[in-house]
This record gives structure tokens, sequence and C-alpha cells, in this order.
């Protein structure tokens, strides 16, 4: 990268290689993890790990002999070089204060070896910069990418003031980013006690309604519930289904899209043929979907999206009858009592599943039609006051990341 602009008197461009090295991370099989730390053990760090803090509810365990010469020191900055995740790629943290810790194969560190002429916290926010970020667009020439190459990052130039001047800028951008998070983690809770008052909401609702009116299976009230393995045995399956990220002719709807909502980044498609094939598991729009392993509890609403789209792996589709409102039934299941019940029928200690049977087997009231039209509008009316207000709190928390990325902008200019 070339230099990007003009730098005060006395700072200098200079590639990360001048200063350090990047060390990639270490191999193992499967079978060599240990199920708990020994005095011969490492912590092993993985690219999902890298959030905006450092995670350590996912970690593996690794034997120190599948790991020499490559314990994690203060002052590495671990980098994801490759993951199935997109987002993850490129993302890195600083580390201090870790004893045995070492670091998976699709992860790297940089290891700063001229602490005398560069502060690692300065490089950490260089590394949190539009100008990092603007690198790792150029190496992917706008697409997403899933690999870095340590040789690319090597002749990444940051911008290099005087060591006193960097630590200046380290204490001030310290300072500010204390106040700027401060207020966003106010915005953040304002979102999360307009979802307790909703949750709330919800609760007294159908708490009252089934006072009133008593329950009711699920089953007795449904026309379809259907997946994927709906349409035929496994091996068919195979033969006439293949997911394609490439657009094509239907969208294959996961969890994940609708945990997201988007619906046209890193989706999956099938050819008409496929779509065809399988008839059983059509999704038109106003449907309720619900994993079937893994994230039990989980309710989603399908939108209508205007072209067609397929069902995919681990979910249930639900369509009721014309007894019940598929919205009316959705509010339920989102509810708390809904929920409950929902985790009530899952079976399994670590991995949940669970089945059509149990679906069925859920409870609801079961008031007229007319009471559940009643009873969606105004669950709605409210829901969309509370988005309103979460919209506007997210709204502010953006602003404020721009206030951050435009600070480090000014910082690394010599503007702060």
């Amino acid at each position: 990268m070339s230099e990007l602009y003009s730098l005060p008197k006395g700072w200098e461009w200079k590639e990360l290689q001048f200063f350090g090295k990047f060390i990639r991370g270490v191999s193992y099989k499967k079978e060599q993890l240990l199920e708990s730390p020994t005095n011969d053990s490492f912590t092993l760090l993985r690219a999902n790990n890298i959030q905006n803090e450092l995670e350590l509810d996912d970690i593996q365990i690794v034997p120190k002999d599948v790991a020499k010469g490559k314990e994690i020191k203060d002052g590495d900055i671990l980098f994801a070089m490759s993951s199935g995740s997109k987002h993850l790629v490129g993302k890195n943290i600083l580390l201090n204060g870790l004893k045995n810790y070492t670091f998976g194969a699709f992860c790297s560190i940089y290891r700063n070896q001229k602490n005398n002429v560069l502060n690692n916290y300065y490089l950490s926010y260089v590394l949190k910069s539009n100008l990092y970020r603007d690198k790792l667009s150029g190496l992917s020439m706008g697409a997403n990418i899933n690999n870095l190459k340590s040789s690319d990052l090597e002749i990444m130039k940051i911008p290099l003031p005087p060591l006193e001047e960097q630590k200046r800028i380290v204490a001030k951008l310290d300072n500010l980013f204390a106040k700027i998070d401060k207020a966003i983690a106010l915005h953040q809770k304002n979102c999360e006690e307009a979802d307790i008052f909703m949750a709330s909401v919800l609760n007294n609702v159908f708490v009252e309604l089934e006072e009133k009116y008593g329950l009711d299976n699920i089953g007795n009230m449904i026309d379809i519930l259907t997946d994927y393995h709906s349409n035929g045995a496994y091996k068919n399956l195979k033969e006439n289904v293949e997911l394609l990220d490439k657009e094509d002719y239907a969208l294959m709807i996961r969890a994940t899209d609708l945990e997201n909502e988007d619906y046209s980044k890193n989706v999956k498609y099938i050819t008409e043929s496929a779509y065809n094939y399988m008839s059983k598991s059509k999704v038109f729009g106003g449907e309720i979907i619900l994993p079937k392993i893994g994230t039990i509890g989980n309710v989603y609403f399908m939108p209508y999206l205007k072209r067609p789209v397929s069902l995919a792996m681990n979910l249930f589709m639900l369509r009721c009858s014309d007894k019940v409102l598929n919205k009316y039934m959705f509010l339920f299941l989102k509810s708390s009592k809904g929920n409950e019940d929902i985790l009530n029928k899952a079976n399994g200690a670590v991995t949940k599943t669970i089945t059509k049977d149990a679906v069925r087997s859920i409870e609801l009231p079961f008031p007229p039609i007319e009471t559940q039209q009643k009873v969606v509008s105004y669950l709605d009316e409210i829901s969309n006051k509370m988005e309103k207000i979460k919209n506007l709190q997210k709204e502010k928390m953006q602003s404020l990341k721009e206030l951050k990325a435009s600070i480090l902008d000014k910082a690394f200019k010599g503007e702060l």
C-alpha cells in the first residue's frame, strides 16, 4: 500500500515487517484435544474467539508439545486469517495477560519486536481504522475473502509518529473511546429494555387468554408441518438438490438468513428443477419457521420475498388452518410461555432437538378468530412502537461508531 496522504513532520510510513513478524498458528488432530487444562497443556484460541473483545466461551485445550514455540506473549496481536465466516477474516485483537495460551492454524499472531519504536496499543488502534479496512478491501478487490496471507499484511504501511506521540495518541483515544463506549452502552440498554417491555406485554396477553379460553394442541390448529426431509429419502435428495452460492432460481432459506433478516448476502440457492422436486417445502411467506436442532426456542415469521423460496435443512415450517392466524400462533411461540413450552418439548443435554410430534403437542390459547385478529393488531401496534424506539437507539449507536472511525482517521493524520 503506497502512502495515502502526507504525514506531519517527524512521521513516516513504515511496513509492518519492519517492526516484527507474523507467526502462523498450530495444526493439531482432533484426537489430540484434551477435555480440561493440565500442567502440560495450552488453551488454544481460534478465529471465533476474536470479537470486539476476546471471547473465551468456546475454547480448546491441546498438549504443549503440539504448540512448541507458539505460546502467546503479552503484546501479540491475534489475526483471523481464514474462517468459514467471512466477516471474521481480518479481525484482530491485542492480547495481554494470557498464560499458557496458543492459537490455531487458521490464525496468526503479529509479534512486534521493536517496542522502542512501535507501541503495541498504537498499532492495535491502527488495525481498527479505515486505513486497515481499506487494505482488506484492496486485497479482496471489493469481494468477500475467506483467506488472508501474512505476506500481504507484512507489506501494509502504517503511519509512524515518534514513540512519545504514539503514547499521547493512545491516551487520547482511550479517553475519548471510553466516553463513546459508555454512550453506546446506554443506547444498547434502551434497546434491551424495549425488548423486556415487549416480552412482558406478550406474556400478560397470553396468560389472560389462557385463563379465559384454555389451551389446545398446535397439532389441532395446523394444516402443514413440514421440513426438508419430507421431500424424500436422503439419497434421493442428495441426487436432486445441490446448494449453490451463485444466484439461481430459488432461495434456500436458512435460520441464519432469518436471524440476520438478510436475504441477499451470503445466501444459498437451488435450481428450478430442485425447487420443484422439493414440492413439500416450498415457502411463500407468512409461515412460522422453527429450528429443529441447535437453536431450539428461536421462532421466525417468514417475510414475503416475491421470489421462489425453499426450506433448508434443520428447520420446521408450519401453516395454520383457517381456525388460527399464523401471526397469532407466531406471537404466542415468541412469548415466554411459548418459548418455555418449546424448550420443554426438546431433547438432548448439549445439542437440543425437537420432533414433529413434540411440536404438535405444544399447547396455546385458542380464542375465536375475531379475538385473534384483535390480539395480533394490538401486539403489532406495540411491537411497531418498540421497534421505532430500538431503531432510533441503533441509529444513535451507529453514529457513535462512525464518530469513533472519524476520530481514528484524524489520529493517524496527526490531527488529534
